[in-house]
Formats: C-alpha cells, sequence, structure tokens
C-alpha cells in the first residue's frame, strides 16, 4: 500500500514542479488537487486496516465520511493527520464549488473558490502550503505503518 502512496506522491510532485510550471493552467491546479484526494483516500484505508490489524477498531466503515470521522477520533491528538483531513474535505467538494479561473497561462495562474460565502484563492503559493502540509502527514503515515512490522 505504501508503495501505491508513494507513487501518487510523485505524481502529485511531478504535477506541482514541472507541469504546472510550464502549462499555467486551472486544470493542471484542478487535476492535481485530484491526485491528493486519491493519495489521501489511499492512506485513509491504509491507516484504517491498521488500525483494524492492531485491533483498535472492530470494522472500517464502507461510507467515506465515516472513514474520515473515524480517523479524526483516532488521530485526535495528530495534527499532521488532522489538517490533512482538513484539506481533504475541501479537495473532495471542490469539484460541486463554484470556480473562476484567472489568469491562465500566465505567472500567476489562480483558481478562485466559491464555499458559501468564503472565497479560497488557490495559487502557486496556496499549492505549496498544501504540499508542505501533505508531506508530513506522509511522514507520519509511513511511521505509522511501519512500526507495525
Amino acid at each position: 500500500m505504501i508503495e501505491k502512496i508513494m507513487k501518487e506522491k510523485i505524481s502529485a510532485d511531478h504535477l506541482l514542479y514541472v507541469s504546472l510550471k510550464y502549462t499555467k493552467t486551472c486544470d493542471v491546479i484542478l487535476n492535481l488537487i485530484r491526485r491528493w484526494t486519491i493519495m489521501i483516500n489511499d492512506c485513509i484505508s491504509a491507516m484504517l486496516e491498521q488500525l483494524r490489524k492492531r485491533k483498535k477498531i472492530k470494522v472500517i466503515p464502507i461510507p467515506p465520511r465515516q472513514k474520515v470521522e473515524l480517523i479524526k477520533k483516532e488521530f485526535k491528538k495528530v495534527p499532521e493527520v488532522l489538517k490533512a483531513m482538513e484539506i481533504y474535505e475541501f479537495f473532495k467538494k471542490i469539484d460541486s464549488l463554484r470556480m473562476i479561473r484567472e489568469n491562465e497561462f500566465r505567472k500567476d495562474v489562480r483558481l478562485k473558490i466559491y464555499e458559501d460565502s468564503k472565497e479560497t484563492i488557490i495559487n502557486l503559493d496556496k499549492l505549496k502550503e498544501y504540499a508542505s502540509v501533505l508531506e508530513s502527514f506522509i511522514s507520519y503515515i509511513k511511521q505509522f505503518l511501519m512500526s507495525s512490522k
């Protein structure tokens, strides 16, 4: 499972540091967010499987929202996991939210996301911020998954 997670991470890093640098489109931003969503989803599955093996939980819930809630409950003292879950929940909603593309094919490409009355601007700086949070999340996940072997 860790190999699959790392493969997604490498793919996402390529989108962030290579593709976005040269294409500067919101489609690349959206693809990057989808990659991260898949990566986090794989992490959640691996974490829940590990918790089940360690007998901390009896069953793994099927609905995605219940999985996230269970992860938040089991890892409530781990800030890396909580921040990643917050980002994951936002990423899951993005496709259904109103978005405006700005400055495509230019240096400051950005995607404005409107959630209720809140506006989130996703630009290169924000993506790097997400990447940093997800980097520490992946480091924690590696340790968590390896500690049981």
